[in-house]
């Protein structure tokens, strides 16, 4: 988490040299108004949230301690308030940022700087996409056994196998943040939805409000992107993870020239979070005012949103655009993030779809992180309570893999988001030659449940010492530095050594005697590259292994 925190210092610091930069402020424009963010300084009487128990438990097994809550901390109500009693209205509001989004005028801006506690403003930026590149009715009579139409996208990621071993998802919470969702299909008649929200109309109600004045399309690509994880309908249409627990955000609107807002999309992460989501799901993406060289994992709001979310123990699984065939070509924020699964889509036969965009980052690491089906992808026609349609586009292929993603956590419960992201890109096809393409390959999710059983270092890298207990590392997953602490049962010589996942000695970190009680020491890797690191505590008699994560 210290990266998160010096990030977010460096976020305000030294992007804003004023409280906002008035060539910027114009992206936020919404008809007469503008819709802005407002960063504040501090949390001057704010007050705790309350996590659901399993959220609690999802961050103990990520190693977040729960002592360090000020991502817990609400924003402001005397911030709030002083906003509102110069007659501008609060949309959303973001403890993770510290920051509100308002709707106000430009001569507005002149009052909110005059506020001492106000750090900086920025506008809240609306991406403007078409969703699918193809949408094909099919009325094909082919059925394939159990899975439906389903079998091809389902056996392309070897989901079929992981159903085999009884694992489909039960006991796994997944948020899909998305348009909106209609659940009258038949094929959602035995959904697991624990609780959903409307970020739009701030009401319960997911589905399209035509009291509301939405359009006819507001539910239409929510509906079928939570099909593909979550369809049950033996012969005709099965998802990834049928049997999974079910958060829905309505986060995005569509009626407004398909503009979607980032303050909507951070205040589901957020809920969806406190909620006790294992995994998150969005094939949303942000572009407008943003240059290629903000894609740099450290700039988009939702890109630090999403990395703060993983930190708090999440999977996030975003759709990497639908640029390639587009001038800009690259993929979108947030799926720049350091810890983002970014997916790309894939044909049937496993050959990139042309629209699928492209990596690198800005600072050039390879994305997408994996593939998955997004060409003519099977899902519910959303228009309809029986019938079923292909679709196109990385909005379709994010789903699977984020379904693949909650199969994977419900076999190997104990592993944390971190790890099955890792699991999931080094065992995909192209891992040994990952590209800005394909980036590491089309999943392989049954590969991925093994990925972690041993080490290349050449033992268990769960096998306890006698004498010895590596009791605690913290943050984990780590940037700049990670703190370990060590408690020895009597006196004895200890070695303690830092390798690379593939059994490279990285350094000695400690090479003493120490005697019985406690030690604190600290671990900085320099100029390594992002991965999964052990730690090896040596006695001399046992051995043991810790696994930790850098993020840059």
């Amino acid at each position: 988490m210290v990266r998160l925190l010096l990030l977010f210092t460096i976020f305000h610091n030294i992007i804003f040299s004023e409280k906002y930069d008035p060539g910027q402020i114009k992206y936020g424009k919404r008809g007469e108004k503008y819709r802005l963010w407002i960063f504040f300084k501090d949390k001057n009487e704010s007050i705790p949230i309350t996590l659901n128990k399993k959220a609690v438990e999802r961050r103990n097994k990520n190693g977040f301690l729960l002592e360090e809550s000020w991502y817990d901390l609400s924003v402001s109500n005397l911030y709030k308030e002083q906003i509102s009693s110069i007659g501008i209205d609060i949309i959303n509001e973001s403890r993770w940022l510290n920051a509100v989004s308002v709707l106000c005028s430009f001569n507005d801006l002149k009052d909110l700087t005059k506020f001492e506690f106000v750090d900086s403003i920025r506008p809240v930026i609306g991406y403007k996409k078409n969703y699918y590149d193809q949408y094909n009715e099919n009325n094909s009579n082919t059925v394939h056994v159990d899975y439906g139409y389903a079998q091809e996208q389902i056996e392309q990621i070897n989901v079929h196998l992981i159903h085999e071993l009884g694992f489909t998802g039960q006991g796994v919470r997944i948020l899909v943040m998305d348009t909106g969702f209609d659940l009258g299909h038949n094929a959602f008649n035995s959904i697991n939805v624990i609780a959903q929200w409307d970020f739009i109309n701030d009401d319960n109600q997911t589905a399209n409000e035509n009291d509301q004045e939405e359009t006819a399309s507001q539910d239409f690509h929510g509906t079928a992107v939570l099909s593909t994880i979550a369809a049950s309908s033996p012969g005709e249409l099965m998802g990834v993870a049928y049997d999974a627990e079910f958060l829905l955000a309505k986060t995005e609107d569509v009626t407004q020239e398909i503009q979607q807002e980032e303050d909507n999309y951070v205040a589901g992460l957020e809920w969806g979070e406190e909620n006790g989501a294992d995994v998150v799901s969005t094939s949303l993406g942000y572009l407008d005012w943003y240059e290629y060289s903000d894609l740099d994992g450290n700039t988009a709001v939702t890109t630090i949103a999403v990395d703060i979310a993983v930190g708090l123990g999440i999977v996030c699984v975003t759709a990497a655009g639908n640029s390639g065939n587009d001038d800009w070509y690259y993929i979108i924020a947030p799926a720049d993030a350091d810890s983002v699964i970014a997916v790309g889509a894939v044909s049937e036969s496993g050959e990139i779809a042309s629209f699928s965009s492209h990596g690198p980052t800005a600072d050039g690491r390879i994305k997408p992180e994996v593939c998955a089906r997004g060409r003519q992808t099977w899902c519910v026609n959303p228009n309809s309570t029986t019938s079923y349609t292909q679709l196109s586009g990385t909005s379709l292929s994010c789903p699977l893999v984020a379904g693949a993603a909650a199969l994977i956590l419900q076999a190997r419960p104990n592993w944390s988001a971190m790890e099955v992201r890792e699991s999931i890109m080094m065992t995909a096809s192209m891992a040994d030659s990952a590209n800005n393409t394909y980036g590491y390959g089309i999943v392989n999710t049954l590969d991925a449940l093994s990925y972690f059983t041993e080490s290349n270092i050449g033992y268990e890298y769960n096998t306890q010492p006698v004498e010895f207990n590596l009791m605690r590392t913290y943050p984990n997953p780590f940037n700049p530095i990670i703190n370990i602490q060590v408690m020895a049962k009597a006196s004895r010589k200890l070695k303690i050594d830092i390798f690379s996942y593939n059994g490279s000695h990285i350094e000695t970190i400690y090479q003493n005697k120490i005697e019985k009680g406690s030690i604190h020491l600290m671990w900085e890797p320099a100029s390594l590259p992002s991965g999964i690191y052990f730690i090896r505590l040596n006695d001399g008699i046992s051995q043991t292994l810790k696994k930790i994560t850098y993020l840059k």
